[in-house]
């Protein structure tokens, strides 16, 4: 199957000069959540994913705010990752989507779960891919690892940019110049820095303020979404950033979930094996 191209674009959400990548033409829509992580994009976390989907989907894969991608640094995230949640909802009402099936890796997979969560009746189908942040709101703890730290010791120089993407990614043939040049013009232009800093601070603490602390527990609230709409989960076999033992963990909360398990895949299991994962999303939402 040819590979589709892809296409840079911009829109206005909500005010928001936000960047996204896109291919395909007709079909059903597609919307991709990219991971976190210093310099993840659209394009950086789902690029390859894209190239597989276009033929068949509309797939649109947004820059999230918190110093991501092209999208604007300058924009505040005063709820953090559920600002994220806020963006989404903007970025699809900015392009008059209906409908559609939502994806997101990592990060992306809680705020593509909690955008379901608070709007379920625009999504069509869910999946998720690798999530720590989904098995820590369904109460599953892991201790830090290896590639965790790399994340959290980026200090903005192509060698750091490296040894974060070694831990996500399996196929270390994948991490090209190109991509670390990408995602390092990404992570240190003007006000990036400064962004994700406040991101990831607001982050942290939202498990524990009064109210928000009430978004991020999904124990009951995601089960719950997964009995009405259609969900999987994709995990890599290979996941040295949330552990297979992690997943496994989460499989036996979502009764509802089919977990596909890929080999040789570790945490960016759509930079891993972006065919595999293809077809897995090609048969769940075209139903063959």
């Amino acid at each position: 199957m040819a590979k589709s191209v892809l296409r840079s674009r911009w829109v206005k959400a909500n005010c928001v000069k936000t960047h996204y990548t896109e291919s395909g033409d007709d079909g059903p829509i597609l919307v991709a959540l990219h991971g976190g992580g210093a310099g993840s994009s659209g394009v950086s976390g789902m690029g390859p994913l894209l190239r597989e989907l276009g033929e068949n989907f509309r797939v649109l894969a947004p820059d999230s705010i918190g110093g991501y991608g092209e999208t604007d640094a300058s924009v505040p995230t005063p709820r953090g990752l559920l600002s994220r949640v806020d963006h989404t909802r903007d970025f699809v009402d900015s392009l008059y989507l209906d409908k559609f099936t939502i994806i997101g890796n990592s990060q992306g997979a809680f705020a593509a779960a909690q955008y379901a969560i608070d709007y379920p009746e625009r999504i069509e189908k869910i999946v998720c891919i690798g999530s720590l942040t989904i098995a820590q709101a369904m109460g599953v703890e892991q201790a830090p690892t290896a590639p965790l730290k790399a994340l959290m010791a980026y200090d903005g120089t192509p060698g750091a940019m490296r040894r974060m993407l070694e831990g996500i990614v399996a196929d270390h043939s994948k991490i090209t110049d190109e991509v670390i040049a990408r995602r390092q013009a990404s992570a240190t232009r003007p006000g990036a820095v400064e962004s994700m800093a406040s991101f990831v601070k607001i982050t942290s603490g939202l498990p524990k303020h009064p109210v928000h602390g009430m978004r991020m527990d999904m124990r009951q609230s995601f089960p719950r979404l997964t009995k009405a709409i259609p969900t999987i989960f994709i995990w890599g076999q290979d996941d040295a950033f949330a552990l297979p033992e992690t997943g496994r963990k989460v499989e036996a909360l979502l009764p509802d979930v089919k977990f596909h398990w890929i080999p040789g895949a570790s945490h960016q299991v759509q930079t891993d094996k972006p065919d595999v994962v293809a077809k897995v999303i090609r048969e769940f939402v075209l139903g063959s």
